[in-house]
């Protein structure tokens, strides 16, 4: 039986990550006034994208020469063009730091040979295996804790922690070490701007992982990390440096966006009573739900690309060493691919598929576990909680930020059991 190494809190354990964070994802109550003004002007305008919503400077990309990317075409056009617009220099400065040698950092060649082995480790009849074994043990665990009460605020009590210990059950973590765990993920992010706490983080992690994928070759089990270090492809296995960068990573882009996700996913229908009553009264819209949430309100809504060669989008020139900010959230609420835009509606009928999850060779190898999880704690909740509503007593809930939306409080009633 493996026994769990022991994480490392950081030295100063009074640094609360959290604050800073939060501090970098904005409070904007509604960046999408401007992302619409910007667009209609054009495709590629030149600034950055975090600097239309505040004055504080950007120490980590201020001095690089941006330009923002807006709407579905264009943005698809960076996406879906990775020879010229790459990730490597992109990310290497900021997610390179505090992650190492992770596939979002890399390009082809390298990218595809990895990239390959991880999408067998991820593969839909793999992934859906986990949301009876590992994602329903852990909603209805949480869900015990207020589902007697007839009221819960779901983001403080329930979204934001399912996801992350979601995480901690599919690497066996032991729960006691989970806000460890939790800290240092957020608190690696905080090398990019150069605060000690990142490199330290990051380091604790690495040590973390490594002993523990060490211990897993040897003695393997049904859990991620086992799975992770013997699939292959072509006869490949993951080399250990690339793996224990990818578990680093895993808690920032697997649990916190699929926090996001959900987050939105209920703010929406709770907002929109008629289309929750719709999805009550048939579970099958329920793919459609999570779909047009994705799109409303994508976790991200911004992501980087550097150009490596003078080009151009859509006619208009970008010069070699350009850092393209491309916007997600732009493309999603194009008015030419998704009518009426600003408007959630489960029922349209979409020509497009949305770029929440971006597109091309760097789509999100965890899309189909978001989903998945997306859908069991839906379900679960629907099943769990009738006569959902909003708590009438307390603040309508508001998803705020620039560049990481969600609500900060969803409270909520309901009949209890």
């Amino acid at each position: 039986m493996t026994v769990m190494p022991k994480l490392e809190d950081l030295v100063d354990q009074s640094f609360d990550p959290f604050v800073v964070e939060k501090l970098s994802t904005g409070d904007c109550p509604d960046p999408y006034p401007r992302i619409h003004e910007l667009a209609a002007r054009s495709p590629v305008i030149e600034g950055s994208y975090r600097m239309q919503f505040t004055d504080v400077p950007d120490a980590q990309m201020g001095h690089l020469p941006q330009v923002m990317v807006l709407g579905y075409d264009a943005v698809l056009h960076v996406l879906t063009n990775p020879e010229i617009f790459r990730n490597k220099e992109a990310f290497a400065p900021n997610l390179g730091k505090s992650f190492g040698n992770t596939v979002t950092v890399m390009d082809a060649p390298e990218h595809t040979r990895f990239r390959k082995i991880f999408q067998k480790a991820f593969l839909p009849q793999v992934v859906a295996k986990w949301g009876e074994s590992v994602v329903d043990p852990v909603v209805s665990r949480l869900m015990e804790n207020f589902i007697h009460r007839g009221e819960a605020d779901l983001i403080e009590e329930f979204t934001h922690h399912y996801p992350f210990q979601v995480i901690y059950a599919q690497v066996e973590l032991d729960p006691a070490q989970g806000p460890t765990f939790h800290k240092l993920a957020i608190a690696q992010l905080l090398s990019s701007i150069g605060l000690p706490q990142g490199p330290e983080a990051s380091g604790k992690l690495g040590a973390f992982f490594t002993e523990l994928l060490r211990q897993k070759r040897a003695n393997p089990g049904p859990d991620l990390i086992s799975h992770l270090a013997n699939v292959e492809a072509d006869g490949e296995k993951l080399p250990d440096d690339v793996l224990v960068s990818f578990l680093r990573q895993l808690m920032n882009a697997g649990g916190d966006t699929t926090y996001r996700g959900t987050s939105v996913l209920l703010t929406a229908l709770l907002t929109h009573p008629d289309q929750l009553a719709a999805v009550i009264a048939d579970r099958s819209l329920i793919p459609a739900a999570i779909e047009e949430a994705l799109r409303w309100e994508g976790p991200v809504s911004s992501t980087f690309r550097y150009c490596s060669v003078d080009t151009e989008i859509m006619g208009h020139p970008i010069k070699a060493g350009t850092y393209i900010n491309t916007v997600l959230a732009s493309a999603n609420r194009d008015p030419e691919k998704f009518p009426e835009p600003d408007k959630f509606d489960i029922f349209r009928k979409n020509t497009v598929r949305n770029l929440a999850f971006a597109s091309g060779p760097h789509l999100c190898i965890g899309q189909h576990l978001a989903r998945v999880e997306m859908t069991r704690a839906l379900n679960a909740i629907l099943d769990r909680m009738p006569n959902l509503r909003l708590d009438p007593d307390k603040p309508a809930p508001a998803i705020i930020g620039h560049l990481l939306r969600v609500p900060e409080h969803l409270w909520v009633k309901f009949d209890a059991s």
